[in-house]
């Protein structure tokens, strides 16, 4: 089923959340929203689950679907940490609904609020009605909507914390690492506390190495471990390696397994080789897979462009280390076929797998001379242990402090 043209909270509160696989993970209890401003809609930033009599949270961006069958996932797993509310953030139930507007020409109780795909970026639902009911004569129920800019100030305004983080949701995450690393250890701590842990990730990973180390020994391990997580596996690998052991192991140690198993055997590299800086989780398909659901897979916003340029096919698992090692098939290649076509007649075997002790510099050889983005890295079995893809090596072979002198061109 197509996702709707816009949904109202009333229904998203009766919906259950639903994981990749179809199973039922709870019910949605609440809608965490961001406030955009007076320039930008407050928009959806995530779901409070109701999960075994606890309250989680569940990123936004994480749902592939919105169905009269419930919110479904791009993922089959969910961080079961209590749900903690973040300076700046605005929760539906105890912000908005039920809530009186009196105003010259605006009078009611909030009873639902209307949202819409953002239309530069789709995958963001932000709120464009509220939705008043009034009793009028005869106590009769009336109800009308009134454009969000209407309210800013009586529903969407989280003051000088929540102006801030809207401003910097509105940059590159280049200059937003800028504008928070020239802050005092107060503001940079008061405003890490009001980002959610995707946005402080994707903050992190452009700072340099010594002010990552600094950002994240500023935070509770809890919070460390959650924000991590959400790091390309690369970004946080070299992190990692810079912690002092018995933090590293500590910050390990708080995460899902899921996500520190691959981290754990990225750090068993050295810095310098193609396993050292491979990504752990390239899209990886079985033969059977159809291109159509190949071009579904690279489609969903989790997957980097650099990244969906290239699917690879393994035998089952799939989740790495592989099954044996197939070949790959590239996204120019998955248009030029058959919607109903199966992988395992489209494979590519060039670029030749490496072994995970090469050394960068013969990776970025191979890469110049194949004329590809990435390569596969497998082990002596030919089980695929990850990926090397050009901003990979790009981002080990330049200078130490090259995103500070990009920051100043």
């Amino acid at each position: 089923m197509s996702e709707p043209t816009r949904v109202y909270v009333s229904r998203l509160l009766r919906l259950p959340l639903i994981d990749h696989d179809g199973v039922p993970i709870g019910p949605i209890s609440d809608l965490v929203l961001a406030p955009g401003g007076t320039e930008y809609a407050p928009y959806l930033v995530g779901y409070v689950v109701s999960v075994q009599r606890r309250s989680i949270f569940v990123n936004a961006n994480r749902a592939q679907e919105i169905s009269s069958r419930g919110v479904r996932l791009n993922t089959a797993t969910v961080d079961l940490g209590r749900y903690r509310r973040r300076s700046g953030e605005i929760v539906v139930r105890s912000d908005v609904l039920d809530k009186k507007i009196r105003k010259a020409d605006i009078a009611g109780s909030v009873i639902d609020l209307e949202l819409q795909p953002d239309p530069s970026e789709p995958e963001t639902w932000e709120v464009t009605q509220v939705v008043l009911s009034s009793s009028g004569l005869l106590r009769r129920r009336n109800t009308t909507s009134v454009p969000w800019r209407d309210l800013v100030a009586e529903l969407f305004d989280r003051g000088d914390v929540g102006r801030q983080v809207s401003e910097l949701r509105e940059l590159h995450p280049s200059d937003a690492a800028q504008n928070i690393a020239a802050l005092s250890p107060e503001d940079r701590r008061e405003l890490a506390e009001a980002l959610d842990d995707e946005e402080l990730a994707d903050v992190l990973e452009e700072l340099a190495e010594d002010q990552q180390v600094a950002f994240i020994e500023e935070l509770e391990i809890e919070r460390a471990a959650d924000i991590i997580e959400e790091m390309d596996a690369d970004d946080a690998v070299d992190l990692l390696a810079e912690l002092p052991d018995d933090e590293r192991e500590e910050i390990l140690d708080a995460m899902e397994p899921e996500d520190s198993g691959p981290l754990r055997r990225l750090l068993r590299y050295d810095s310098e080789t193609a396993g050292g800086i491979m990504t752990p989780d390239p899209v990886v398909l079985s033969p059977s897979t159809t291109v159509a659901e190949a071009l579904a897979r690279i489609r969903f916003a989790d997957v980097k462009a650099i990244d969906g340029a290239t699917v690879y096919v393994v035998e089952p698992p799939l989740s790495t280390p592989t099954g044996r090692y197939l070949g790959s098939v590239g996204f120019q290649r998955l248009l030029r076929e058959p919607p109903s076509a199966q992988l395992s007649g489209c494979l590519q075997s060039d670029p030749t797998p490496i072994g995970p002790h090469v050394s960068q510099e013969e990776v970025a050889r191979r890469l110049a001379s194949r004329d590809t983005t990435g390569i596969p890295v497998c082990d002596d079995a030919g089980h695929l242990l990850g990926a090397v893809t050009v901003d990979d090596v790009l981002d080990h072979m330049l200078p130490a402090n090259w995103r500070q002198q990009t920051g100043r061109l």
